[in-house]
């Protein structure tokens, strides 16, 4: 029953991105030759919806889907993270889609990106074959 949770979240979620074009390769590419403000404007209100997300969260001591609490550790900025963010920008640029969008675009239809998911999905079990031996 909690799998089903994830699943109506995941789906409405995959919704809520192709209704709001986040999804569309043309959308990013405007993004990138600053063309268009609307994914700066859907990003930006992204993180005003994480900010008052996670505090409200941190006042009234939420608990996850599964009853755990939830702990939001601080992270550190190191090079790591500054080459982990540029390696993310560069697939996000040439795909057009960032890894949330994958889901949705394969479920819309748009086969070509099962290539990107399962890269994505490559680099991500990479990291964890190698994250030892990363800059941190």
């Amino acid at each position: 029953m909690k799998h089903l949770a994830f699943l109506v979240a995941g789906t409405v979620f995959g919704f809520v991105l192709t209704k709001a074009e986040a999804v569309s390769w043309f959308r990013i590419q405007e993004m990138f030759r600053f063309q268009s403000f609307h994914m700066y404007g859907l990003l930006m209100s992204a993180v005003v919806v994480a900010m008052v997300s996670l505090a409200l969260i941190r006042r009234f001591g939420v608990r996850s889907l599964g009853g755990q609490p939830i702990a939001i550790e601080p992270k550190p900025f190191t090079k790591g993270t500054v080459l982990g963010g540029m390696t993310f920008g560069l697939g996000w640029a040439m795909t057009g889609a960032c890894p949330g969008p994958l889901y949705a675009l394969v479920g819309a239809g748009v086969y070509p990106m099962v290539v990107a998911l399962l890269a994505a999905v490559a680099g991500t079990w990479a990291y964890g074959a190698l994250r030892d031996r990363l800059p941190h």
